[in-house]
């Protein structure tokens, strides 16, 4: 099985290269700060609504069922009319969602808007990927998947903290206000700067009817699109309880205040990005991207299972909750170069689309199962299930990098 990526860059200029990967990684960036506006404000629209834990969970699973989906669906749009305009009309979504999701007095009106962010989020990884492999020069594509990801981590760790630091003065509404003008004036400066993200249509337009010529859902029948795709869902389902829930499970179990509850989650997400960076230049120094993701993922399920003991001093803990974002980030770039090693040649935006929509799929049941781990006042369960979910994603991690190497051979 060959390489996936045609790389078409008519400059091949170190300045160019840097101004498209910074702006699709901003976009990125925001893509990941839509998906945490919410959570850490769990606490103030439940007591607002007078919800459960469960239903607070749905509109996550709302989010993520849509984004799914809509993932998958958005790759054959991409590879038909174009990246830039999909991650344009995205961002806007994503804008209009979260302006909603403050208006609302109604709590289906939230799920309805929590469904309309996850349409918003569901076009990046296609979009992304598509604009990345084109308009990227090789010899730093590795370096633009290496930012692309650590842009994500950046935008996950912002978003507790921007609206938690704005839910004090102006209430969890004024917080959500502010997020929304945000992600309008990222909107604003990436159609300023809108021709660094155009592809050759040309090009473009060759391949899209080589593939279509080649089979549209041929990639479908292959094994390793699925063994990935099962992958992602694992990993998201680990990382859905981090997300959503670990601020409240670790309120319960430690007794700490709220502010560092939530801070927790961005000291996780700042500790996955320098793991990023790290893993980089681990990934490149070894074929056997397996091993690093399985060495990785079972120190991560170790410190989890720690954790759920609650018999560590909350310093240790909130280390502990940091290392275990440094492996998941470590292990980022080996998942991406798994993934590009066992996907078909020429893979365009509906290969992204379907693999990571493995993401938004165990993203959408995490919610539900952390929830009712919750509800059941099972706090400690939240980080036993964290660990499991990271100890299955070896076996798959194992699994493709087994099936990669003998397709290759």
């Amino acid at each position: 099985m060959n390489q996936s990526v045609v790389i078409e860059n008519p400059t091949g200029q170190f300045r160019e290269d840097a101004k498209v990967i910074g702006l699709v990684g901003l976009g990125h960036a925001i893509s990941h700060f839509s998906q945490l506006v919410l959570p850490p404000l769990f606490p103030l629209l439940k007591a607002e609504f007078g919800v459960s834990n469960v239903q607070l969970g749905v509109i996550m699973t709302a989010f993520f069922v849509v984004s799914g989906i809509g993932q998958a669906t958005a790759g054959f749009i991409v590879d038909r009319i174009g990246a830039r305009s999909v991650l344009f009309a995205g961002i806007a979504i994503i804008a209009l969602a979260i302006f909603g999701l403050a208006m609302t007095h109604d709590y289906f009106f939230l799920v309805a808007c929590g469904a309309l962010l996850g349409l918003g989020n569901s076009i990046f990884h296609p979009a992304n990927f598509t604009i990345l492999n084109h308009r990227v020069s090789q010899p730093r594509l590795s370096h633009a998947f290496s930012t692309h990801s650590v842009s994500g981590f950046i935008g996950w760790a912002i978003a507790p903290l921007f609206v938690t630091s704005l839910a004090v003065p102006f209430g969890w509404r004024g917080a959500l206000i502010g997020a929304s003008a945000l992600v309008f004036a990222v909107l604003v400066l990436l159609l300023l700067y809108r021709k660094h993200l155009e592809l050759p249509h040309s090009k473009n337009k060759t391949h899209a009817q080589h593939d279509a010529a080649a089979s549209t859902f041929g990639f479908l029948r292959l094994p390793l699109v699925w063994m990935c795709f099962g992958f992602f869902l694992l990993t998201a389902l680990a990382l859905s309880g981090i997300q959503t829930f670990t601020p409240s499970a670790l309120q319960q179990m430690y007794a700490i205040s709220p502010w560092l509850a939530g801070s927790s989650i961005t000291l996780y997400m700042l500790a996955a990005a320098v793991g990023t960076i790290v893993g980089g230049f681990v990934a490149n120094g070894t074929a056997n991207q397996d091993r690093i993701i399985a060495a990785a993922f079972i120190s991560a399920a170790m410190m989890a299972f720690i954790i759920a003991s609650a018999a560590v001093p909350t310093a240790i803990t909130m280390i502990l909750l940091a290392l275990i974002g440094f492996a998941g980030g470590l292990a980022s770039p080996s998942r991406d170069l798994l993934v590009r090693a066992a996907a078909p040649k020429n893979a365009t935006g509906r290969i992204y689309g379907v693999v990571y929509s493995g993401l938004d799929s165990g993203q959408a049941l995490g919610p539900l199962l952390f929830g009712m781990l919750m509800d059941a006042h099972h706090p400690s369960g939240v980080f036993v299930a964290i660990g499991i979910f990271q100890l299955l994603v070896v076996l798959t991690a194992t699994g493709v990098g087994n099936k990669a190497l003998r397709s290759r051979q």
